[in-house]
């Protein structure tokens, strides 16, 4: 065995193996298959996350927002969007795949919890953000 070849042991690991496998593998209703979890994630799909970006991206350059975090579930993908990085989120816009056929998918949320918007339609509900005012400070 060349050092090319030598095994390198990692701390913590078990000594069985894990199958990894390259990518995600994604479904038409945004579930995704994580390579370390066998159980599938609901995530946003890329066109979703292009909507919501680009309305984020323009809530930066009005300098309202700061910050954001994606977080990845069984039950639920949430966009957190943050006024600053240290403090709960302002939003959380959220995305519920079993509630599509009843109340609708996609859902605003504030700091409170409070649902603002609801809908089947993410660019009607994120239609939520261009009425609101201005924060001061």
């Amino acid at each position: 065995m060349s050092s090319r070849d030598a095994v390198i042991p990692f701390p913590g690991r078990s000594s069985h193996t894990v199958p990894v496998s390259h990518g995600s593998h994604s479904s038409r209703l945004g579930h995704s298959v994580s390579p370390h979890r066998s159980e599938p994630i609901v995530a946003f799909q890329r066109t979703e996350l292009n909507l919501i970006l680009s309305r984020y991206g323009m809530m930066v350059a009005k300098g309202e927002w700061r910050d954001y975090a994606l977080d990845m579930g069984r039950d639920v993908a949430v966009f957190s969007i943050f006024r600053h990085t240290s403090e709960r989120p302002l939003y959380r816009v959220e995305k519920h795949p079993k509630l599509s056929k009843k109340q609708g998918a996609y859902i605003v949320r504030n700091h409170d919890g409070t649902i603002l918007k609801r809908g089947h339609d993410l660019s009607v509900v994120l239609k939520y953000f261009d009425k609101q005012l201005r924060i001061i400070e």
